[in-house]
């Protein structure tokens, strides 16, 4: 388990990396490396919307591509940052240039394999596949990354380097995991915010004005998560410290025991991890 470190990236300086791809998670990825020092002279960008390069530009520094194909030719890592939906086409069209350069190929879509993606790009092309979540956007993310076989130690710490610019990351050997990661992390954020609707709307239930129903659910939210966060007990044992016996705490604890939460939330992310494999079926479609 690695966390994000300011400056830590020694044997990135000399490395240019591109992304195929200005969206979001490219956005927040290039805000990451520059803040920890990155050059942004180093950083290429190809993406078919102008106005995308040209706030990247502007915003951070970094060099506009002419064409996916000039973007990959210049550059050690190539993170494809595209819509799931459009990587067969761009990485079929993006094989002939990185068959003559073979850069590291690091992913960022959602449900696209390995396997399919060796398949469009070339099996000899080093692919190291991630899955991080939406709070990378403000560097505050979780994700977790599969190396293919043929990449190097040194690779998969450019790799790691890359993706700890934005938050958390760890590294899982079985790609078959990543349908559990896409489930608990990976859309894990929208379960929180449920909670923090459900318990906003429970507020004003009781008569709380909605702006301060909202404040004080965010504030414990955020304050529940520092909590887990920088002690070293699991959670299991703080929710039993902040539960008096006979207490407030303890009897809507056991009214959310009563309704099934352990369970519901075992199946919803079963469901969750279903649904990932479809996906992965559908979108690698041949």
């Amino acid at each position: 388990m690695n966390e994000k470190t300011a400056g830590n990236l020694p044997d990135m300086s000399s490395k240019t990396i591109a992304f195929i791809g200005g969206g979001n998670m490219a956005a927040a990825l290039i805000s990451g490396l520059v803040a920890d020092g990155y050059d942004p002279g180093r950083i290429l960008v190809s993406d078919q919307d102008q106005d995308k390069l040209s706030m990247l530009a502007a915003r951070f520094g970094i060099r506009s591509a002419a064409s996916n194909d000039a973007a990959s030719a210049a550059a050690d890592v190539v993170v494809l940052a595209v819509k799931p939906q459009a990587m067969e086409q761009v990485s079929r069209a993006l094989a002939p240039a990185l068959q003559d350069n073979k850069p590291l190929v690091v992913s960022i879509a959602a449900g696209v394999t390995e396997r399919h993606l060796q398949h469009w790009l070339g099996d000899d092309i080093p692919l190291v596949r991630t899955m991080p979540n939406t709070p990378a956007m403000l560097q505050a993310g979780a994700t977790v990354l599969h190396a293919a076989a043929n990449v190097s130690d040194d690779q998969k710490s450019l790799a790691e380097s890359i993706l700890r610019a934005v938050g958390l990351t760890l590294w899982v050997k079985d790609e078959g995991m990543m349908d559990a990661v896409t489930a608990l992390s990976g859309s894990g954020p929208a379960y929180f915010f449920l909670v923090m609707e459900a318990m906003e709307a429970a507020g004003q239930s009781l008569g709380l004005p909605a702006e301060t129903a909202r404040l004080l659910t965010l504030q414990t939210a955020l304050g529940a998560a520092r909590m887990a966060i920088e002690s070293s007990e699991g959670p299991g044992i703080l929710k039993q410290r902040v539960t008096s016996p006979g207490g407030t705490t303890e009897r809507a604890l056991d009214i959310l025991d009563e309704g099934g939460l352990r369970p519901l939330f075992q199946q919803a992310l079963a469901g969750a991890s279903e649904r990932s494999v479809e996906l992965s079926t559908l979108l690698g479609k041949e």
